[in-house]
């Protein structure tokens, strides 16, 4: 893989702004969404190589995957051929990604994965968010209470000095910030 291609992976717990952040840098930064692989069934308006690359068991195990979760007997993952998929026409891609998958990520591709780190001052703030962005509050209890949820209110501890980690209490403050972490990559 070319060094010059760097790929942005948003990470942090739900409500932190990670989609919000991963469409601003598309926008603002020509940067290509890493379209991930699934073998669940495509949705109404889903479209295979657009939404997710949509696989069998036995073709998504010919990818060369760099991360892989299995949720309500579907598997989903990420892999070599996605990022280099959107290195064709963009210099960067950008993928939003739970805090294991960014750890992967940093494992496998070095610094040519570029993590970035969301969180905010005060947690109930991602409750709060979570309530406004219409979640059901059963389904918000459920995921404060998971394990998930609780691993990625944190930096793990192997990303320490390498994450850029940005409050996102301001959406100005945090569009600012970016502008600033991207003026080093362009």
């Amino acid at each position: 893989m070319d060094q010059q291609h760097k790929v942005f992976v948003i990470t942090g717990a739900a409500g932190t702004g990670k989609t919000t952040v991963a469409n601003y840098l598309r926008k603002k930064y020509d940067m290509a969404k890493v379209i991930t692989h699934t073998t669940r069934l495509p949705r109404a308006n889903e479209k295979d190589g657009v939404d997710y690359y949509f696989e069998t068991r036995s073709s998504m195990q010919k990818r060369h995957l760099l991360e892989q979760v299995e949720y309500d007997h579907h598997l989903y993952g990420s892999s070599i051929e996605g990022l280099e998929n959107g290195w064709r026409h963009h210099q960067f891609d950008v993928i939003v990604l739970d805090t294991k998958g960014a750890l992967t990520y940093r494992a496998k591709l070095g610094d040519q994965a570029v993590i970035i780190f969301l969180t905010v001052s005060h947690p109930q703030q991602l409750f709060e968010r979570l309530h406004i962005r219409g979640d059901h509050p059963d389904a918000i209890e459920s995921r404060i209470n998971s394990c998930e949820y609780q691993r990625d209110l944190s930096l793990p501890q192997e990303l320490k000095g390498q994450a850029i980690e940005l409050v996102n209490d301001d959406w100005t403050m945090t569009q600012q910030k970016l502008d600033q972490l991207l003026s080093r990559y362009i």
